[in-house]
């Protein structure tokens, strides 16, 4: 179970979004700035790591991740948008992959990979100009 990033710690700003959209743009101020900050939330101790770890442009050196969402035309979608973008953050961090092991080819493997290197090597030979018949 994934923890739920809690939505008090997360502090919206709205603004205009940008692009298309006709009169709408100009009046109203639809997108959202979400700023959430790692290490002032409540998640436990082993994601905040992960999340401060990780090479993202939306993390600030601060530690505070910046979503800007602007899909939609009405703020409180946007809202929920940055929101579950936010969401899908934390919930990438949380699962822990298992350390990768190295193995040894087989001498199997290792002996068709050969022979297939040297019948394309043969294929590919036979592709020269033809020599000697003159």
């Amino acid at each position: 179970m994934t923890p739920q990033v809690d939505e008090r710690e997360v502090e919206f700003r709205f603004i205009r979004a940008q692009g298309a959209g006709g009169q709408n743009v100009n009046k109203v101020s639809s997108a959202v700035h979400l700023r959430f900050d790692v290490s002032a939330s409540s998640l436990p101790d082993e994601i905040k790591e992960r999340l401060l770890a990780l090479s993202d442009q939306r993390l600030t050196q601060d530690g505070v991740i910046v979503i800007k969402a602007q899909q939609h035309r009405t703020q409180e979608a946007n809202r929920i948008d940055g929101l579950q973008r936010l969401q899908e953050i934390v919930d990438s961090v949380a699962v822990v992959r298992r350390a990768r092991r190295a193995t040894k080819p087989t001498w199997g493997s290792q002996q068709r990979r050969l022979q297939s290197k040297t019948q394309r090597s043969s294929v590919k030979a036979q592709r020269g100009r033809v020599r000697g018949s003159d």
